[in-house]
């Protein structure tokens, strides 16, 4: 995915007011066959006859945002960073080593959102990028006017920011209006900056609500086929009646440009995070202290619950929120304060917008039994305190001890594609864990398998197979046979690699 912002400048063109319009042609029928045919609603006839009154009214609100920034870029010592940099120093004769820098700037566009001149734009707009600094943030009406404008406040969680300028009389603004009545086939237009073409207007429909592209707490977006590129980050994506549901801000592509699908940030989701940027209130959001997975196809099958349905627990992070209230790692959690977990509203979605401190019921699967823990939901901490490394990234085999050689009567080829080996003391030196740990040993990982697909090593130990532990190969056999015998095609794994908490795989039969 990327996001919907440019890297050059042009002067926007203008209009005039804001007011309403209204959208549709009217008619609509039903065709009806015979008995057994399901009956036909045949949409409304065409589109809005234009879109130029609506254009006209809504874009003077519309502005290019432009930044500069000082990006550094390199060290004129050839030994920064090294022992030998101060020595390099010395015999040139110069001062210690500064870097070098460059500037550079970055374009989006933005929206006021007052007659006083508070501006809506992306946080990745106005941030600096690398090790920059942001020295100057301009923004541009459409007439051409620029006006130095000032950070108020910028939120990177939901990637929006507040800019504020002045001038002696009022600024034309819009309205963030109901994002929740948003439909799918609902015309929308876009007005913006993309690649610094200012005052663009581009039409479509709302594609679709809700859609979740597996990127945090806040990632819901308003899909639409409204053209969105580079430049339009920041900028408004309005309804019919020129209200603002959604905030341009990523868009996918392979080729850079407008591919038919682009995300805006809901009016829902948006407006009460810009309304405490503007006050000063600092952003709290809720926290667990659970990491979590989806429950996939895979996993579903595994344990033969209900695909698209709860998010599983991998770890739980001791003493906060989750710990207290007694969740454990492998419950699936199904819903948060009576609010069902889906692929549409995930956890993490749900309890960010909790204010911390407030006690919610949070139901839960364990051991294929139902019930209900009361929760005081925690306050988030920051990125870097939150910033760690994924469980299944790749080693360098060459840096850590060898695999435990495994025979070949424990490797189950015809099923998970594993080479296992029961955990004993000298296995468990070998791997470097607790000698006391019980558990089956990867040994060797078919390229073909599921399981090597899911990211499994050599070295890996598999604790438990569908929660139950697995101390021998025949313990992991039988639960593979039982999984087998309920007409699952999974077994859900609990893996442990060198220094990292455990995590849930779902590995699928071969």
């Amino acid at each position: 995915m990327k996001y919907a912002y440019g890297l050059t400048s042009a002067l926007l063109a203008g209009g005039a007011t804001i007011s309403l319009l209204t959208g549709y042609p009217a008619g609509a029928q039903v065709a009806q066959n015979d008995d057994s045919a399901i009956s036909n609603v045949v949409p409304r006839a065409g589109a809005p006859s234009s879109f130029a009154d609506l254009t006209e009214q809504l874009q003077p609100a519309v502005v290019n945002i432009s930044t500069r920034q000082r990006v550094e870029v390199a060290s004129r010592n050839p030994f920064a960073g090294t022992p030998f940099a101060e020595l390099f120093n010395r015999r040139r004769g110069s001062q210690p080593d500064e870097p070098v820098t460059r500037e550079a700037q970055s374009l989006g566009s933005g929206f006021f959102v007052s007659a006083d001149g508070y501006v809506v734009t992306n946080n990745h707009v106005v941030s600096p990028t690398g090790r920059g600094t942001v020295e100057e943030i301009t923004v541009t009406m459409p007439d051409g006017t620029e006006y130095p404008a000032e950070l108020v406040g910028a939120d990177s969680q939901s990637d929006l920011a507040v800019l504020k300028v002045s001038r002696s009389r009022p600024f034309p603004f819009v309205r963030f209006g109901d994002s929740s009545q948003a439909r799918v086939g609902d015309w929308v237009i876009a007005i913006g900056n993309p690649f610094g073409l200012g005052g663009t207007v581009t039409s479509g429909i709302v594609s679709s609500v809700l859609r979740n592209t597996g990127g945090g707490a806040y990632d819901r977006y308003i899909q639409t086929d409204a053209s969105i590129n580079r430049g339009n980050s920041g900028g408004p994506l309005f309804d019919m009646q020129g209200n603002v549901i959604g905030i341009n801000n990523a868009i996918i592509s392979p080729t850079g440009g407008s591919v038919g699908i682009g995300f805006a940030i809901p009016a829902e989701t948006a407006a009460p995070i810009v309304a405490k940027l503007r006050d000063g209130v600092e952003i709290e959001r809720g926290y667990l202290g659970v990491q979590i997975q989806p429950v996939t196809e895979d996993l579903a099958s595994s344990l033969g619950l209900e695909r698209n349905r709860g998010e599983i627990v991998q770890t739980v992070v001791p003493g906060e929120a989750a710990d207290r209230a007694g969740i454990e790692a492998g419950d699936i959690v199904l819903s948060v304060d009576r609010k069902e977990v889906t692929p549409d509203q995930t956890l993490s979605f749900i309890v960010a917008n909790i204010s911390p401190g407030t006690t919610i019921p949070v139901t839960l699967l364990r051991d294929g039994q139902r019930r209900t823990v009361n929760l005081t939901v925690g306050k988030r901490p920051s990125d870097e305190e939150l910033r760690q490394s994924q469980l299944f990234s790749q080693d360098d085999d060459e840096d850590e001890p060898q695999a435990p050689d495994a025979d070949m009567s424990d490797v189950i080829s015809d099923k998970l594609g594993l080479g296992v080996v029961e955990v004993n003391a000298e296995i468990a030196r070998q791997l470097g864990i607790d000698r006391d740990t019980q558990g089956l040993a990867v040994a060797v990982v078919d390229p073909n398998s599921d399981a090597a697909r899911k990211g499994l090593q050599r070295r890996d130990v598999i604790l438990t197979a569908n929660y139950r532990p697995v101390a021998t190969t025949a313990d992991l056999e039988a639960i593979v046979a039982e999984a087998e015998a309920a007409g699952r095609d999974a077994v859900l794994l609990r893996v442990q690699r060198r220094g990292r908490p455990a995590a849930y795989v779902a590995v699928r039969f071969r």
